[in-house]
């Protein structure tokens, strides 16, 4: 099958990053994490995450790598290159001052017609109160995404049991979710039950990153009447993919300018969710664009489905927004 040895060397490389971010987690940040003035935890964990994975996919496929860091800050803040070193050295990866800062700065490609497009870590906040955060990566061939793998430390498997869920998906070939640590998985698809009562709808915790007000709105137009579920990163993502709801909600925010999505934020979930038989498009219906630089410019707000209601949302958003 087509890219067997894309989807292995990333699945590696994520799962190590994955291990990273949670020592450092483990090790630097308290119980108050949001209480503390300064962000050095997610900083470095940012910057470890991104140098593991840009070094070996670098040398592995040689392709752009479009990431969501560079290592300016951290060339002028010498503690925390230090201690990023450090942690990369725990994970088997030793190298200079200037070795960790061109690997960082591999991520720093353009969109091409085949790349690479990473979030080193998505969710900072909920990295920084022990929630939910992710390590998503994906490969986009000619604005299509081929490879997607997220790792989601903090998701318990199956709703329950070891927090510690990696899910993958080929296009073409469907989506799994496994453990972090397991050599297989299994199929997931997305919760097309049909039984409205049981339906739960997905947001951010943030109320800046959509318009929660809209998107209750949406969810009670398509007969979702249950509270939401909110949660940091592309978990929301899994959440849709494995049936855990059907509507994943981000529409642009009232009280900020006008927004354009970066790629990295939503290609590894898109295709999570398409492959486990959900649609993604923007609130207008537009696919979401992957093709033409980092940020979606053409694209207003995200919408992710099961499949089944994406034209009721369509439509609900077309009368309320």
């Amino acid at each position: 099958m087509a890219y067997q040895e894309e989807k292995r060397e990333a699945i590696a490389v994520v799962r190590a990053a994955a291990a990273l971010c949670q020592v450092i987690r483990e090790e630097m940040v308290t119980p108050d994490g949001l209480e503390k003035s300064d962000r050095s935890p997610v900083t470095v964990a940012d910057f470890g995450s991104q140098a593991l994975i840009c070094k070996h996919l670098f040398e592995r496929f040689g392709n752009p790598i479009v990431g969501e860091e560079d290592a300016s800050d951290l060339q002028e803040n010498a503690d925390l290159l230090v201690s990023v070193q450090k942690y990369l050295r725990g994970a088997r990866l030793d190298g200079s001052a200037q070795d960790v800062c061109e690997w960082i700065d591999r991520g720093n490609g353009k969109v091409s017609s085949r790349y690479w497009t990473l979030d080193p870590i998505d969710g900072t906040k909920g990295f920084l109160r022990s929630d939910q955060y992710a390590v998503a990566l994906a490969l986009v061939e000619d604005g299509s995404i081929k490879v997607a793998v997220l790792a989601c430390p903090a998701l318990p498997l199956n709703g329950g049991g070891v927090p510690g869920t990696l899910m993958v998906a080929v296009k073409g070939q469907g989506a799994e979710m496994m453990s972090l640590d397991a050599d297989s998985g299994e199929t997931v698809t997305v919760d097309t039950s049909g039984d409205a009562s049981s339906h739960r709808f997905v947001e951010s915790v943030e109320s800046s990153h959509g318009n929660q007000t809209l998107q209750s709105e949406v969810a009670k137009a398509v007969s979702i009447d249950a509270p939401s579920l909110r949660m940091d990163s592309q978990a929301k993502y899994a959440a849709v993919a494995r049936g855990d709801a059907v509507l994943y909600l981000r529409l642009p925010s009232v009280d900020r300018p006008p927004y354009a999505e970066k790629i990295w934020d939503h290609a590894a979930g898109a295709l999570l969710v398409e492959e486990a038989g959900g649609i993604v498009t923007d609130m207008r219906g537009k696919p979401l664009d992957f093709a033409s630089s980092d940020r979606m410019r053409d694209n207003e707000g995200v919408v992710v489905s099961n499949g089944a209601i994406h034209h009721d949302v369509l439509d609900a958003l077309s009368r309320l927004a």
